[in-house]
């Protein structure tokens, strides 16, 4: 009697300890499944560009895999936990090669398959992940567990996983593994969910051994994957390019390349050319020579962007500046060009001068929080391809940069390119111009981009004709300014055909457009 006792609690308490580590596994694989979703975003947002379309729909099919693969998990009435781990089995090797599998299908195959294979690979990791909690709830049911307490059991352990998940890529997994350690690793932590519940239940499982011999020969690959895999990866990505890469890092904010081939020196953020070495004097001229110009006093200059030094570097030609203020959010950026001998070549060593401070914060909050007046701001920022760039477009924050303007002060912005996208160009000027500025506009030639605008504002007009060049430069003289605001029929023939710029409404934070736009114009570049 006491044996027959003794076994029904050894029973009971198996049962409890496997209901427990059911519940440690859906709390394990839901800080996978989340991360692999985060990934998932992270990989469009870079590859693909606008990473809120890329996150929105990333998530998107994410959850519709999701749903059909929690639909499916009715048919599964039999084997619950051998289907669990083979179920896991796909997860670990479909995506821990998704990263790898993307940046090779970006260099070899044509454009398009590359978001054909991130949304497919995304849909199958979210059908993957649906069908595993209901497959652990059936099972944690079996085990004597009450149906209503395996459900919030598991689905707890579901979403505190996913919370957990989230902070671990942000915080730690993708600045110090980078996007494709990321992927085997985290296909690796299923794989090891997958064999110990296997071993677990093993009494369970006929031939679980054949199994297991499975699961180990995946996670071989996982771990060559891990160790080789960044390095594969790397050559693919080297194709993206067209010169070597010198230098790569993942910051907190960007993706950074340096690449360099025969004196040409380019540097890449997040996959978008910032300048060419051999040409980026002509932009630079062009950005801080006639705005400088169009002012009387140097004494306070503000730069948002610009990490790189060569505004800085044009800006110290002016010996009555007593202050230049840099506002550049990645500190991996202005480190790079405060220490790295390629870009401090360029630069001339700008950004350690003593009349430059450096803050590291968004230029929007920064002329938000700001109460200094400034005599010129040079606005030297990526293009709006994104909702976090958009806002630096828009009425809000011209508004900012027009508070922040001495009355005689004006301000230079990059804004992009009048002839592969006139609209985004003429947008922004019309923009700016809503805020109550006075607008001019510009444009040059630059090989290494194409044919590149830029808009000047200020309270006064600007005096285009008494603008002259004051100092040594490479490219810009006093003469071709006036030219520089002549535009061809093909960069302003939308104004013509359209009527002045009536038919372009402002950018704002409430009404984004300009985003759309600029994805329009560039798909086709």
């Amino acid at each position: 009697m006491i044996d027959a006792k003794y076994g029904v609690m050894m029973l009971q308490m198996t049962a409890e300890n496997k209901s427990k580590m059911i519940y440690w596994a859906s709390g394990i694989v839901s800080i996978c499944g989340i991360i692999f979703e985060v990934l998932f975003g992270a990989l469009g947002s870079y590859i693909l560009g606008d990473g809120v379309k890329q996150y929105t729909l990333t998530i998107s099919i994410f959850l519709t895999g999701m749903g059909i693969g929690a639909s499916f998990s009715e048919r599964i009435t039999k084997n619950l936990i051998l289907s669990f781990v083979w179920i896991e089995f796909l997860v670990a090797i479909i995506g821990g090669f998704s990263s790898f599998t993307m940046f090779g299908i970006t260099a070899f195959l044509p454009g398009g398959s590359d978001a054909l294979f991130l949304y497919m690979v995304t849909f199958i990791i979210g059908a993957l992940t649906g069908v595993e909690l209901p497959v652990l709830i059936r099972k944690a049911n079996d085990l004597g567990v009450a149906l209503n307490k395996s459900t919030a059991r598991v689905l707890f352990s579901d979403y505190a996983g996913g919370l957990i998940g989230g902070l671990l890529f942000v915080f730690l997994l993708r600045p110090e593994f980078g996007m494709v350690k990321t992927a085997f690793f985290v296909g690796l932590i299923n794989l090891s969910v997958a064999l110990f519940i296997l071993w677990m239940f093993r009494e369970e499982i006929k031939g679980w051994k054949k199994h297991g011999f499975a699961g180990i020969s995946i996670g071989v690959v996982l771990i060559g994957g891990l160790f080789f895999g960044e390095e594969l990866a790397f050559s693919f990505e080297q194709k993206m390019y067209r010169d070597p890469i010198i230098y790569m890092d993942e910051s907190k904010y960007q993706k950074i390349v340096l690449t360099k081939d025969q004196g040409d020196t380019r540097l890449f953020l997040n996959g978008g050319l910032q300048f060419s070495s051999t040409d980026e004097y002509r932009y630079h001229e062009v950005l801080v020579h006639p705005v400088m110009s169009q002012v009387d006093s140097h004494d306070q200059i503000l730069v948002l962007g610009g990490g790189d030094g060569l505004v800085v570097r044009e800006l110290l030609k002016y010996n009555d500046i007593q202050n230049i203020t840099l506002v550049d959010l990645d500190p991996a950026v202005v480190n790079l060009a405060k220490n790295n001998h390629h870009l401090l070549n360029l630069n001339e060593n700008a950004l350690s001068h003593d009349k430059v401070h450096i803050i590291h914060q968004d230029a929007f909050q920064f002329l938000e929080s700001t109460t200094r007046q400034y005599d010129v701001i040079i606005v030297d920022l990526p293009d709006p391809n994104n909702e976090g760039l958009n806002k630096l477009y828009t009425w809000e924050f011209y508004s900012l940069i027009r508070n922040r303007l001495e009355p005689t002060g004006a301000t230079m912005v990059q804004a992009t390119s009048p002839v592969f996208a006139p609209k985004v160009y003429w947008t922004i000027s019309k923009t700016i111009e809503s805020t109550g500025m006075k607008v001019e506009n510009f444009h040059v030639d630059i090989p290494s981009f194409g044919n590149w605008g830029f808009v000047m504002a200020g309270r006064n007009p600007v005096r285009t004709e008494e603008l002259v060049v004051e100092v040594e430069t490479k490219f810009l003289t006093s003469e071709m300014i006036i030219g520089l605001t002549k535009f061809g029929k093909d960069e302003d023939s939308y104004i013509e055909e359209k009527g002045n710029l009536l038919v372009l409404k402002p950018n704002t934070l409430i009404d984004p457009h300009l985003i759309q736009k600029y994805e329009d114009a560039w798909n086709n570049y």
